[in-house]
């Protein structure tokens, strides 16, 4: 059997907990590692003691490792004194996947204020967190379909900033760091043997020779062709408006942009539902579904499943590309 995946429990006030349950329509072997009093009333699970238990757990019930918090939940009502368990069953999820015992690790969203407030949480999220327990490795942000084809794949390569900010902070070096490790990456995790990479340029039209911005000339396209001259497959610097409908897409297996929106408008206009966050550089495949704790919604049994249905499946498609690797 194929090692099995580990779902975190995420915030157990937001929607993660009521989702979880439904992962068993993928068919394939995770076990969601929380506190088994935060799910919904009437689920049915079965408490193990290690993953190698898992394959005594009938295929309808939820494979469970228990970790128990410091109080129950409220959807909707984050409780500070929950974060430490948040931040626990995340640390636990990693040690697992790094010993080799699990094939990787799916996480269920989380609220960063909560932690903060609760356990004094000094990471920015999930990413920074998980890229620090791996031992502070380099890592990428891809957001990646599940639903279209050509499939749409795109890596920012700086992320939460103000749109002021992004001229100073995207330099070469900061481009570099990302298509190297998504290059890497789409050999490892997802099966590609030559990757063939778009770079879109930092302005409108990339820039149009100088007339729209100079970045691209200056330092863009002297990269590119640095890369290009090592054996990557390198397109661009591309106008973004243009890398994004199907035909385009199909000539390349992942686009790297300059800035958050660039790179997230086109995959959530393409794909909203099946689109999966996963974390390029890491020691283990991780993946999360595209989607926040929800709290508007939580405990109403209206969640959609489907964005982590599809990030626990492809968490298990990486973990099976790394094995033939």
């Amino acid at each position: 059997m194929a090692r099995p995946i580990i779902v975190t429990c995420g915030e157990p006030a937001g929607i993660g907990p009521e989702i979880a349950p439904q992962l068993l329509a993928a068919g394939l072997p995770f076990a969601w590692l929380g506190d088994p009093r935060h799910l919904p009333q009437g689920t049915a699970f079965s408490v193990i003691e290690d993953l190698s238990d898992l394959s005594g757990v009938a295929p309808d019930r939820l494979a469970v490792l228990r970790h128990d918090f410091a109080a129950p939940a409220t959807p909707g009502q984050p409780d500070p004194a929950n974060a430490a368990g948040v931040i626990a069953v995340i640390e636990r999820a990693v040690a697992l996947a790094l010993s080799g015992q699990a094939g990787g690790v799916c996480t269920l969203p989380i609220h960063k204020k909560a932690l903060k407030d609760g356990a004094d949480f000094a990471f920015p999220g999930h990413t920074e967190f998980l890229a620090h327990l791996a031992g502070g490795v380099d890592v990428a942000m891809m957001l990646a379909s599940t639903s279209v084809s050509p499939p749409c794949r795109v890596v920012p390569a700086t992320i939460h900033l103000p749109l002021a900010q992004v001229p100073a902070a995207l330099t070469a070096p900061v481009l570099e760091q990302a298509i190297r490790i998504t290059h890497a990456a789409l050999i490892r995790d997802f099966g590609i043997a030559e990757p063939r990479l778009a770079v879109a340029g930092l302005n409108p039209h990339a820039g149009e020779g100088g007339a729209m911005g100079g970045e691209e000339i200056a330092w863009m396209i002297p990269l590119l062709d640095r890369l290009r001259a090592e054996g990557l497959s390198l397109s661009g610097p591309l106008p973004a408006d243009t890398m994004f409908h199907a035909p385009a897409r199909a000539r390349y297996d992942a686009a790297i942009c300059g800035y958050h929106d660039q790179a997230l408008i086109p995959i959530k206009t393409l794909d909203f539902a099946g689109g999966v966050n996963v974390t390029l550089g890491l020691p283990f495949p991780r993946t999360s579904p595209d989607h926040g704790t929800a709290f508007d919604i939580a405990g109403k049994g209206i969640a959609d499943a489907g964005s982590a249905i599809a990030a626990l499946r492809m968490a298990a498609d990486m973990a099976e590309a790394r094995e033939r690797g």
